[in-house]
């Protein structure tokens, strides 16, 4: 199904009786770091539960038929795949994400965070290191679960627990916040600039990598230019305006009732986009309030639409 830092994931049957259909992370253990990774998965994994986490069924560390060293991660399976198919993969490209399901999904990415650096209930704070799209998987309802803890780190709240943050450099280009290029420890404020840039990149369908960020402009730049010239309608993913038909056909309405409403919800989700992606991690929004809001921004463009909808 796909190949990570440290391993492939295979889609599998657990139970042929019940047929459990679950997604197998194998670790490739002749790479460095591997089984470090596996650890600290399982680690994170012990420690958590949460519905916006990818659950594991169980972990397996023996030795394969050939008697080599052989570990493996065992998760419920994701049918819906992930956050990063569904805005780029051409096999979406007739059912793309419409607006209330980017809203809810970020809800639910921003909810897993909140419990993972606060909520745990194991007197410690867990950064995930390694946020984006590709780790943002959905299930059948299309809810969010955050997985792939191999790059995981453990920040110490109480002295009965163990320290595990002395890291290096972690994440994936584009989504690490610059201060960790700089020798700074991983923190929860990282994990928000990752949120952050994964945000703005839902609403744009625009990678953080790609090849029009280059002399000094990246994503926040580009997003952050066209917010303040009041021209986000030329920069976001042209699928949220009309995303039934006219966006379909490229022919937009930006003055329809409906698209306005949706440029008001898009704007507001930008911003917090925004506010979490700043280079100065001290600036950055705590993730709580990007939940509250992300949460009355839903709240407000659910009601104005039904108002819309009523007099259509």
């Amino acid at each position: 199904m796909g190949v990570g830092h440290f391993g492939s994931v295979s889609k599998g049957v657990l139970d042929l009786d019940k047929n459990t259909v679950v997604a197998v992370k194998i670790i490739s253990l002749d790479l460095k770091g591997a089984t470090k990774s596996f650890m600290a998965e399982c680690d994170v994994l012990r420690y958590t539960r949460h519905r916006n986490l990818l659950k594991v069924i169980t972990a397996c560390s023996s030795t394969d038929f050939h008697g080599n060293d052989f570990k493996a991660l065992v998760y419920e399976f994701m049918s819906n795949g992930n956050l990063q198919q569904w805005t780029y993969n051409d096999q979406h490209a007739e059912r793309a994400l419409n607006l209330l399901q980017r809203v809810n999904i970020a809800i639910d990415t921003a909810c897993a965070l909140d419990y993972l650096h606060d909520n745990c209930n194991c007197n410690i704070s867990i950064v995930h290191c390694d946020l984006k799209p590709a780790n943002i998987l959905l299930d059948n309802n299309m809810v969010a679960h955050v997985g792939d803890f191999g790059l995981a780190g453990f920040h110490l709240l109480s002295s009965s627990c163990i320290n595990n943050s002395s890291v290096a450099i972690k994440g994936t280009i584009g989504y690490t916040p610059p201060e960790y290029g700089l020798g700074s420890r991983v923190s929860k404020e990282g994990d928000i600039y990752s949120y952050g840039i994964v945000l703005i990149e839902m609403m744009v369908a625009k990678p953080p990598t790609a090849g029009m960020f280059k002399e000094g402009l990246d994503l926040h730049k580009y997003v952050k230019k066209a917010l303040f010239k009041n021209q986000l309608s030329k920069v976001i993913d042209p699928r949220l305006l009309d995303d039934c038909n006219g966006a379909r056909n490229g022919v937009q309405d930006e003055n329809s009732a409906a698209n306005v409403c949706k440029m008001k919800c898009i704007k507001s989700l930008i911003k917090v986009g925004l506010k979490c992606s700043v280079d100065s991690p001290q600036n950055r929004i705590k993730i709580k309030d990007a939940i509250n809001d992300l949460q009355d921004t839903k709240d407000t463009f659910l009601k104005e639409l039904c108002i819309i909808n009523r007099y259509m």
